[in-house]
């Protein structure tokens, strides 16, 4: 007659199996919701770095909100404003020599981004503080506006125009047209600060969370409709740059998605099968470092595409 298992044994047996699946359970979840390694951000053509585009005067300037002020950057030459003018000591291999200062030799620059701050604060920045430039100067200007209107204040109070988390979009509606009209005045009051021409290089708003629109920390309530808001504010960026000819879309949305909340997640439409990795600052809604890297490369890319190309030649901003 076969001998029973003792009981204290097959106790022991389901404890470690048990055990062992709750092991397993929590590496998946890490693996696919918590691990976020980073990665490296597009390419950069080095070709059109290897001569001047111009011996104008050129002003490299910005206005915009924590993204362009560089909060999250490892220090203050990582921002993308930063990079984009010249390169830090400790710069990638690939890109060095790849920066606004290579190719524009009497480039300057002012960057009155502001961490916090929303497209209430920026115009009222632009009507202020931004002064009528010389004839002779040339503007290339960076702009990341609108994100903190999505966000602020973090759903702790009943949402408001600039402060809008948690807004159903018809309650929305009427602070997304004022975002629309606000954009346009931004612009006008931009190109009447150069009267000697500028390009603006407008980025859209990146989705911490990947297009799966639920709350990125634990520490956010849900927001249903914040997608539909968070496009809607998009669109407007997009028609606002298709309606101007010196105003260029940088696509900041496309550049981050899959890199958000669930950049690990491989069964997302939105995983990044060639570079799974995340970009954003441990408080989520702003860069980190190589997510920077990555934002510079994608301006890099806009200006080659609108200020580096050969048939350029004959235009003003070539000397």
């Amino acid at each position: 007659m076969a001998e029973r298992t003792k009981p204290h044994h097959r106790r022991l047996r389901w404890i470690l199996a048990f055990g062992g699946a709750g092991v397993m359970l929590t590496c998946l979840y890490f693996a696919f919701f918590q691990w976020r390694p980073v990665g490296s951000g597009p390419a950069v053509p080095s070709e059109l770095f290897q001569h001047v585009w111009s011996d104008r005067d050129v002003l490299l300037f910005s206005i915009g909100d924590s993204v362009t002020a560089g909060l999250g950057a490892a220090s203050r030459e990582h921002s993308y404003f930063n990079r984009l003018l010249r390169n830090p000591v400790d710069e990638y291999e690939d890109m060095r020599g790849r920066c606004l200062s290579t190719v524009f030799p009497h480039v300057e620059s002012l960057n009155l981004a502001v961490s916090g701050s929303t497209s209430l604060m920026h115009i009222e920045t632009l009507r202020n503080r931004l002064d009528i430039q010389p004839e002779t100067t040339f503007g290339i200007v960076v702009m990341t506006t609108g994100g903190n209107d999505l966000i602020h204040n973090y759903g702790r109070m009943p949402p408001k125009e600039g402060a809008m988390y948690g807004a159903t979009l018809e309650q929305a509606k009427p602070w997304i047209a004022n975002f629309e009209e606000r954009l346009n005045a931004m612009i006008e009051l931009i190109d009447a600060r150069f009267p000697g021409g500028c390009d603006i290089f407008l980025a859209d708003i990146y989705d911490p969370t990947d297009g799966v629109g639920d709350a990125p920390s634990v520490f956010l309530p849900p927001w249903p409709d914040g997608l539909k808001v968070h496009a809607a504010y998009n669109r407007v960026i997009h028609e606002c740059a298709a309606a101007r000819p010196n105003v260029h879309l940088v696509p900041m949305y496309e550049t981050f998605l899959g890199h958000g909340s669930h950049c690990a997640q491989f069964w997302r439409s939105t995983f990044r099968w060639e570079d799974p990795h995340y970009w954003f600052y441990y408080n989520i809604e702003d860069p980190n470092d190589r997510g920077y890297d990555a934002i510079r490369r994608v301006f890099l890319l806009k200006m080659i595409e609108v200020l580096g190309k050969s048939e350029l030649a004959t235009n003003p901003i070539r000397a």
